[in-house]
C-alpha cells in the first residue's frame, strides 16, 4: 500500500508544480504587456470622453450624457462669447513663453553638460524642486513676490511665472539628449579650427534639434493648459484654462470640447514630425 502510494505521488505530484509554472511563464510573457495595455487605456479615457463629447447634442447648459451624434459644436467652434479672445491670449502667452523658455533651458542644459562651474549639482536640485513642488505654493509665492514688486498683475507677471516653471522641463529634457551626444563631432570641428559659438551652431544645435523642438513644445503645452499659477497672477487677463474655469461653473457648451480637440490633434500631429524627424536623422547618423 505503501509503495502503490508512493507510485501514485511520483506520477501526481509534479501536475500542479507544471500548472504553476506555466502560468507564471504566461504572465512574464504577457503580464507587462497587459498592463501597459490597460494603463494606456487609463490614460486615453479622457481624451477620448472629450472627444465624444465635442459630438455630442446638446440639451441643456451642462452635457454630460449623451444624447446622439452632432457636428452642430464643429460648425460653430467659437459661438461661446469670450472663447475667442481667451483662446488668443493663451496661444499668443504659450508662444512667447516656449521661445523664451527654450533658449534658457536650451543654454542651461548645455552649460550644465559640457562645463564644470560651482553650483552646477545644486541646480540640478533646484530643477528638481521646480518641477515638485506644488503649483499652489509657487503660484501664492509669485503673487506676494509681485505684490512685493508693485509689478502690474498680467502679461508681465503670466511671462515670468510661466517661464519660470518651463525653464526646467526643457532644460532636463535636452539635458537628456546632451549626454547621449557624441562629444568626439565638436571637438573634431575645434581641431578644425571652429569657434565655441559656431560648433554649438553648425554642429551641436542641428544634432540636438529633435530634442529642443520636443522640449519647446512641452514648455509652450505647460504654458497653454497651467491654470493654478496662472489663477493667482493673471490679474485681469483671462486665459483659456481660466475660461473654461469659470464657464464650467454656469454651463459647459460642447465647443470647449471642441477646442480642446483640436488643440490635441495639432499638438500631436507636431510631437509625432518631431519624433520622425528624430528618427530621421537617427538613420542618417548610422548610414554615415
Amino acid at each position: 500500500m505503501t509503495a502503490a502510494t508512493s507510485i501514485v505521488g511520483a506520477k501526481v505530484g509534479p501536475v500542479p508544480l507544471r500548472r504553476h509554472s506555466r502560468l507564471l511563464g504566461w504572465l512574464g510573457r504577457h503580464g507587462l504587456t497587459a498592463v501597459a495595455l490597460i494603463s494606456i487605456v487609463y490614460l486615453l479615457a479622457p481624451i477620448v470622453m472629450m472627444i465624444v463629447l465635442s459630438f455630442n447634442r446638446t440639451e441643456g447648459r451642462f452635457d454630460f450624457v449623451w444624447r446622439g451624434f452632432s457636428v452642430a459644436a464643429w460648425l460653430q467652434p467659437f459661438a461661446v462669447d469670450g472663447l475667442v479672445d481667451s483662446l488668443k491670449i493663451s496661444i499668443a502667452l504659450a508662444c512667447v513663453v516656449a521661445l523664451i523658455a527654450t533658449a534658457i533651458g536650451t543654454a542651461m542644459a548645455y552649460a550644465q553638460v559640457r562645463h564644470r562651474f560651482v553650483g552646477r549639482q545644486i541646480l540640478d536640485i533646484i530643477l528638481l524642486l521646480t518641477i515638485s513642488t506644488p503649483e499652489v505654493i509657487i503660484g501664492s509665492a509669485l503673487l506676494n513676490l509681485y505684490l512685493g514688486l508693485r509689478l502690474p498683475m498680467g502679461w508681465l507677471t503670466l511671462v515670468l511665472s510661466h517661464v519660470m516653471f518651463d525653464i526646467a522641463f526643457v532644460a532636463i529634457v535636452v539635458k537628456s539628449r546632451l549626454r547621449g551626444f557624441d562629444i568626439t563631432l565638436e571637438q573634431a570641428a575645434m581641431d578644425l579650427g571652429a569657434r565655441g559659438p559656431r560648433v554649438f551652431r553648425k554642429i551641436t544645435l542641428p544634432l540636438i534639434l529633435p530634442a529642443v523642438v520636443t522640449a519647446g513644445l512641452l514648455a509652450f503645452m505647460l504654458s497653454l493648459d497651467d491654470f493654478i499659477i496662472t489663477m493667482f497672477v493673471s490679474g485681469a487677463t483671462v486665459t483659456f484654462p481660466l475660461f473654461v474655469w469659470g464657464t464650467a461653473r454656469v454651463a459647459m457648451p460642447p465647443q470647449i470640447y471642441v477646442v480642446g480637440t483640436a488643440i490635441f490633434v495639432i499638438l500631436s500631429l507636431l510631437l509625432l514630425g518631431s519624433f520622425l524627424l528624430d528618427r530621421r536623422r537617427a538613420r542618417l547618423r548610422q548610414a554615415g
